[in-house]
């Protein structure tokens, strides 16, 4: 392959990852703009987040199949003119419901740039190109939480909160005139697919009878719902309580993702040192000490801007460790269902993950409480279930031990 038209895959294919996590992040330095302009409080309008995390979550079991069977850029086209479609929408809404019923939509279209993106690559790059091309994807999705929130203070200031949909939805208009001329189309429809529910369940009911998955999954996903839980919350803590500006709250929310970032990139280098399973069991209990600090610090009103930022800060590093390490060990047990494990933990991280960021809005009007108090009840679950599922992985390796004997 040419090294222009590499270079040029890699940029359409990062863009198209980069979609999702710009959608989520873009426009919550609008969330006090938006409540005042829509007449509703900001917990409502967080809903519009939360709406959007399970709309993902729902999409990513849905176009699997539709990939499998369509080949990856008709259900790219559909993604993206829905995605489009909701972003121009949400230049109307008149009520918080409509922002909310149009976020869904608009993270159903995203799924569709996520899910093909990561499938393109295996289909584009020989083994021993994809490392280095998944590597280069990471590294956007990752950055953009760094990038989206900044660039929507400044736009939001400028502008208006309602910019943040036409920059999206421009955006997506490029995404799909690039998909449109200058992406290949990388594997051949297969109309033998089956779409039928009752196969794709069975594959999802297998995924979840193996105990490694389940503990490993739920793992990753409970702890990953306090990032949730923060993401939600965030505005309203650093700009309603805090009272941080705009650009200020897009900076914040840049240095904390230094610290998620930062810590996955020295996780691949401490496991060099140490296994998967241990990393997972210290960063855990590491986490669960700084939940409780930060809950025990918000319940008697000791918490001031900079302990909240080191307090997340901690709770993101930890994070960054056990992530990684758990995903592996969620897939290390398939091969053939390697897919459906994939798409069943995404759809878990995201589910949960909104399950928080509606928990995290109940009360969080002026509160700094439901953030921690979140992020430690997902870490102390985290804890219980990893000493549940090791009982259950060690009882189902000690079976297949005996029966082998047999």
């Amino acid at each position: 392959m040419p090294k222009k038209q590499h270079f040029y895959l890699i940029l359409i294919l990062g863009s198209l990852a980069a979609l999702g996590p710009f959608s989520i992040d873009m426009y919550l330095p609008g969330f006090i703009d938006i409540a005042n302009d829509l007449k509703t409080t900001e917990a409502l309008v967080s809903l519009s987040l939360s709406s959007f995390f399970i709309g993902i979550s729902i999409g990513q079991l849905l176009y699997g199949p539709l990939l499998d069977k369509f080949g990856r850029k008709k259900p790219l086209y559909f993604g993206l003119a829905l995605y489009i479609m909701a972003s121009f929408g949400c230049l109307a809404v008149t009520n918080v419901d409509q922002l909310i019923v149009l976020r869904f939509i608009q993270a159903i279209g995203s799924c569709a740039t996520a899910v093909a993106s990561i499938a393109m690559v295996r289909d584009l790059f020989s083994v021993e190109e994809s490392p280095k091309v998944f590597a280069s994807l990471m590294l956007v999705i990752a950055v953009s939480p760094m990038l989206a929130p900044t660039a929507g203070g400044y736009l939001i200031a400028s502008f208006g909160w309602k910019y943040v949909f036409v920059f999206l939805g421009f955006m997506a208009i490029l995404m799909l005139l690039a998909t449109i001329y200058k992406l290949p189309e990388s594997y051949k429809p297969d109309p033998s697919y089956s779409l039928k529910p009752k196969p794709i369940l069975n594959n999802f009911l297998l995924v979840l009878k193996e105990p490694q998955f389940l503990t490993y999954a739920l793992i990753s996903s409970v702890t990953f719902s306090g990032l949730f839980a923060y993401v939600s919350s965030s505005p309203t803590v650093f700009m309603k309580i805090y009272e941080v500006s705009k650009t200020g709250y897009g900076w914040i929310f840049a240095l904390l993702s230094v610290a998620f970032i930062g810590s996955s990139q020295i996780n691949s280098i401490i496991l060099k040192w140490f296994t998967s399973n241990k990393i997972i069991t210290w960063a855990l209990m590491a986490q669960c000490v700084v939940s409780l600090l930060f809950l025990i610090f918000a319940l008697n009103n000791w918490l001031s801007l900079y302990t909240t930022i080191i307090f997340i800060a901690s709770y993101l590093a930890c994070l960054g460790l056990i992530n990684p390490n758990a995903a592996a060990l969620a897939l290390a047990p398939f091969s053939k269902n390697a897919g459906s494990a994939s798409a069943l933990m995404g759809a878990l991280q995201m589910g949960l993950g909104a399950f928080a960021s509606v928990m995290v809005s109940i009360k969080v009007e002026n509160s700094t409480i439901p953030m921690p108090l979140v992020m430690a009840i997902a870490t102390l679950t985290s804890l219980f279930c990893l000493f549940i599922g090791r009982k259950m992985i060690a009882k189902k390796l000690n079976l297949a031990y005996n029966t082998q004997a047999i």
